[in-house]
């Protein structure tokens, strides 16, 4: 009697499982790619705060001394940074030339990565995830990116 009462709490289970994983199968795929935007452009747009105002001393400073980008002089580096990190994000919220901003934002990460700071590759890590995901599909359903395409495709009419 026990394996039977047994048995069906297993069923029970395993219907409880798929119920769930049903659910989950039915959330559109544009959320994730809607957090993993915001969530990104988040730590992109923030450390471009604080670069702020364009060509402070302290900044320049920085890129001089501490991060050292190869071939670049500092102030352009410094202006090059600034720029991406206070735009691409914007470009990210809006889902438009989310491929493009996000390849952008994956090269800097890919420098800051091999040649400021290689002993931070767990942070960097979490950048280069969800901008990987961007450039290969998109910014998904939830974008001017999507609206623009469908517009011209006719797909939306």
């Amino acid at each position: 009697m026990a394996t039977r009462s047994s048995g069906l709490g297993q069923g029970r289970l395993i219907g409880t499982a798929q119920s769930v994983l049903d659910w989950l199968d039915q959330v559109p795929a544009a959320l994730p790619a809607l957090v993993l935007r915001l969530g990104v452009a988040l730590a992109f747009w923030r450390s471009g705060l604080t670069k702020l105002p364009f060509g402070n001393d302290t900044v320049i400073t920085l890129f001089r001394e501490e991060y050292r980008v190869p071939v670049l002089p500092p102030e352009l580096a410094a202006y090059l940074a600034t720029t991406i990190e206070l735009s691409c994000p914007v470009l990210l919220l809006l889902g438009l030339l989310t491929r493009p901003a996000a390849a952008v934002m994956l090269a800097q990460t890919l420098v800051i990565q091999l040649f400021v700071y290689p002993e931070n590759y767990p942070d960097h890590l979490l950048w280069a995830g969800p901008l990987l995901y961007l450039v290969l599909r998109g910014a998904g359903r939830w974008s001017l990116d999507a609206a623009i395409r469908d517009r011209m495709l006719g797909a939306g009419q």
